[in-house]
């Protein structure tokens, strides 16, 4: 949520997903959505026995 708070607050993200996703559902619904993506990352990492590498 604070990253969603965050985005409300400047008005935008380096991230244009998170962004436009805010602005066009309710928070707590792009809060799950966020949770979700990062749940599927980390998933993703887990099962391949991977590094996180930033893009």
């Amino acid at each position: 949520m604070s990253v969603i708070r965050w985005v409300v607050r400047k008005g935008g993200s380096s991230n244009r997903w998170l962004a436009a996703l805010v602005a066009r559902k309710p928070r707590m619904v792009a809060a799950v959505a966020l949770a979700n993506t990062m749940a599927r990352m980390v998933w993703a990492m887990t099962t391949k026995q991977a590094n996180y590498r930033m893009a």
